[in-house]
C-alpha cells in the first residue's frame, strides 16, 4: 500500500485528489494537510511514502515546505502539484528535492501514472518541463529576468504581485520585513526595474501570480 499525504489548502481539490487515487488499487490517502506547518507535522509524526504538495499555502511558501520537509526526511518523496505551470516553478522544484511538478490542469490525467513512476524510484517530468531543462542545459533558454533570482527573491516578487505588504511577506516568509527589503532591493536590482510597480506589472504579465478561486 503506498501512504500519500495531500498538502492543498482547498477541500474540494483534496477531496477530489482522493477520489482519483483511490480508485488505483494500492493508493491510499492517509493523511489531508491544509497548510505548511500541518503537513511538517504530519510527517513528522506518521510515516507516508509520498507526498503531494501545493505551491500555494496560507502559511509557508510550498518551496520552503518542501525544503523543510526534505532537510528532515531526505528520503521522503515529494510531487508538486500546482495551478503555477511548469515554466514557473518546475525547475526550482525539481533542485529544491521534489520528484516531479504537475499542473493541476492535467493532473487527471498524468497524476497516477506519475505517482507510479516515481514510488518505483525515478522523477517525472512533463513534456514542457523537459523541454526547459534541456534549453536550459543547451545554453536556449529565453533568458526570462525572474531566472536571475533566487527562491526568496522570486518568492517576494511573486508575494508583492499578489498584492500583499510588507508586513504580510514577511509573516508568510517567516523573516523580519528589513531581511524581506534587502530581498525586494535584490530582486528591482536584478531585474533592472525602478520601482515596485514595474515587477508587480511583469509577474502579473508573466502569470507569476496564481489566481485564486
Amino acid at each position: 500500500m503506498i501512504d500519500i499525504l495531500v498538502v492543498d489548502d482547498h477541500a474540494l481539490i483534496r477531496k477530489g485528489l482522493k477520489q482519483l487515487l483511490e480508485e488505483t488499487p494500492n493508493f491510499r490517502i492517509k493523511g489531508e494537510a491544509e497548510s505548511g506547518i500541518q503537513a511538517v507535522k504530519m510527517l513528522r509524526e506518521q510515516h507516508f511514502d509520498l507526498v503531494l504538495l501545493d505551491i500555494s499555502l496560507p502559511d509557508k511558501h510550498g518551496m520552503d515546505v518542501l525544503k523543510q520537509l526534505k532537510s528532515e526526511q531526505p528520503d521522503i518523496k515529494v510531487i508538486v502539484l500546482s495551478m503555477y505551470p511548469e515554466d514557473q516553478y518546475g525547475v526550482r522544484a525539481l533542485k529544491a528535492g521534489a520528484v516531479g511538478y504537475i499542473n493541476k490542469q492535467s493532473a487527471g490525467e498524468k497524476l497516477v501514472g506519475a505517482i507510479q513512476q516515481v514510488i518505483s524510484g525515478k522523477k517525472y517530468i512533463s513534456d514542457t518541463l523537459a523541454e526547459q531543462l534541456l534549453s536550459n542545459l543547451i545554453g536556449e533558454s529565453h533568458d526570462l529576468l525572474h531566472q536571475s533570482l533566487s527562491n526568496r527573491e522570486f518568492q517576494t516578487l511573486c508575494l508583492m504581485a499578489s498584492g500583499k505588504s510588507l508586513t504580510e511577506i514577511s509573516e508568510i516568509m517567516m523573516l523580519s520585513p528589513k531581511t524581506v527589503s534587502v530581498y525586494r532591493a535584490r530582486m528591482l536590482e536584478k531585474m533592472s526595474f525602478k520601482n515596485n510597480a514595474e515587477a508587480v506589472h511583469y509577474a502579473i504579465a508573466h502569470r507569476l501570480v496564481e489566481a485564486k478561486n
